[in-house]
């Protein structure tokens, strides 16, 4: 039988490294590895310079017309225009042929002759000033007053006719300066006398008139303004009359 094992010995000490052998052929490229992670962007580099601009490319084809819109709302009407100039007057007609001369009538009644002795006559000499309104202001006439057959009220703007009759009426108006306002002949304080309305069409300073009406018992007459508010300040002193009312009976 084999006798037991000794101890192992010390280890001896390392021997001399032997030359470096020569290096083996390499060995086959081994699996590519996985990509790695993407790395931070870099910082933008400087903006270069700006290239010359091309040229302008050939005008395209024109596009078809678009459909015409709805039209739109009509527009406020505007400020009507200054009236042009009047027109010259016209040449005046050839006269009319004269016509046959009438029938002559029978001779009227032989009249009695003698003289009215219903007639008035009243002025205002005394040059006041009257502020008018546009629906009528009365002119008083309190001079030179010669009255027979009327009746005058206090404030010597409206006459009283006593008698029923034709009469002849004529008035006239004589302001200081040039007014546009209309003057007439007031019935009954409310009726327009017909003819005696004057309207001037551009100022004025004297307006007169002259009618023939039938006038009844009681009825009363009056001289206005009218048309307009005007300060007028009638003619007056030295005899001199600014307004003035005149009424004779003629039948």
């Amino acid at each position: 039988a084999r006798g037991a094992t000794g101890a192992t010995g010390e280890t001896g000490a390392p021997g001399v490294t032997g030359a470096t052998g020569s290096t083996g052929d390499p060995g086959p490229t081994g699996a590519t590895g996985d990509t790695g992670d993407t790395g931070p962007t870099g910082p933008s580099g400087e903006t270069g310079v700006t290239g010359p601009t091309g040229d302008t490319g050939p005008t395209g084809v024109t596009g078809a017309t678009g459909a015409t819109g709805d039209t739109g709302p009509t527009g406020p009407t505007g400020v009507t225009g200054d009236t042009g100039p009047t027109g010259a007057t016209g040449a005046t007609g050839d006269t009319g042929p004269t016509g046959a001369t009438g029938i002559t009538g029978s001779t009227g009644p032989t009249g009695t002759g003698g003289f009215t002795d219903t007639a008035l006559y009243a002025a205002n000499s005394s040059g006041p000033t009257i502020v008018t309104v546009a629906g009528g202001t009365n002119i008083p006439l309190p001079n030179f007053q010669n009255i027979t057959g009327f009746t005058a009220n206090g404030t010597n703007t409206v006459f009283t006719v006593l008698q029923t009759g034709k009469y002849y009426i004529t008035y006239q108006v004589n302001t200081t300066t040039a007014l546009l306002i209309n003057t007439r002949l007031l019935l009954n304080g409310a009726t327009t006398i017909s003819g005696s309305v004057q309207s001037p069409v551009i100022s004025t300073s004297f307006i007169n008139n002259t009618v023939i009406v039938n006038l009844t018992a009681g009825n009363t007459i009056s001289l206005q303004f009218f048309g307009a508010v005007v300060t007028a300040i009638l003619v007056g002193g030295g005899g001199a009359a600014g307004a003035t009312l005149t009424i004779i009976r003629l039948s």
